[in-house]
This record gives C-alpha cells, structure tokens and sequence, in this order.
C-alpha cells in the first residue's frame, strides 16, 4: 500500500491578538526576548537589532509591520528566528517578536481549510488566514518581510 505524506509540522507563532502559522522548517530557533539596539530612522515596527550566533538579527514586530499598535515586551515575550528564503539580508535570517512560546503542530488538508472572511492590504506581509480546528492563523509573507526588512536596513545605513 502506498503512502503519501501529507502532513506538515508547523508552529503556531502566539501575537497580540492573533496567530501566526508557519513551517517548522522555516524557523532557525525561538530564543528568549532581548531588547534590540534601537535604529535610528527605522519604521517603529522595525525593533532594532540583536546579536544572534555573532551576527545582527533584525527583530521586527509582525503587528506593526500590519499597522497595528505593538505590544510591549512580557516575561512571555520570545523572538522567532526565522530564515530568509531570499538573499536580500546578511546573515540569512530575522527574528519576529511573539507574545509567548510557539507551538508545535502537525497540519494536513483535512485540518487546514482557507479562510476568506478577511482581507489584507496589498502593503501588508499576509499571504492569507486560515481555519484549522479552533484557530483562524495568518500564514505571514515570509517574502514580503524580508524585502521590509532589506528596505529599511539598507536605508538606514544609507542615511545613518
């Protein structure tokens, strides 16, 4: 008998108010919250950045890179590092601000179903929300976030 495999691990990314959901293989680590080294002339959703592995890690807020107010950091507060899947940042990789631990689950087409009762702007890093179970998860532009994130280091050092 043969047998396909159709389940995908993935995390559950906890924000202020909502979830994100993304591979498993998509994220280097989920590390303890350390405050970034503000950039001067940066957006606010762009925190700064931290030292990860010997490297600067840029550390975004998924809320305010939507618009939304960002949560202030709690003792629950982690960084998820996430890798690039292009080539527009040094050192491969950036860390999202979540509002606690991830959780790991396993998804399939039997549990995870498109959600349309929503819409995002053009601008914002969102490829869609999802229904799976209980959950309405956003499945973040991972593209998207990177090239945000390359815009605005690159002008930072071009003007700073």
């Amino acid at each position: 008998m043969e047998h396909s495999v159709t389940d995908l691990y993935s995390l559950l990314i906890p924000l202020s108010g909502e979830r994100l959901i993304m591979p498993r293989a998509a994220v280097a680590e989920v590390i303890a919250y350390q405050v970034p080294s503000e950039m001067t002339g940066a957006p606010p959703w762009y925190l700064g950045t931290i030292n990860w592995t010997g490297r600067n890690l840029p550390v975004i807020s998924f809320e305010g890179a939507c618009g939304q107010t960002i949560p202030p950091a709690s003792g629950r507060t982690r960084i998820v590092v996430v890798h690039c899947l292009g080539q527009k940042l040094n050192g491969g990789c950036f860390g999202i601000m979540t509002q606690g631990f991830p959780q790991l689950v396993r998804v399939n087409p039997d549990v995870l179903k498109a959600d349309h009762m929503r819409s995002f702007a053009e601008r914002q890093p969102v490829l869609c929300q999802v229904r799976m179970v209980n959950e309405t998860p956003l499945i973040p532009d991972l593209e998207r976030l990177e090239e945000l994130i390359a815009e605005e280091t690159s002008a930072v050092d071009r003007d700073g």
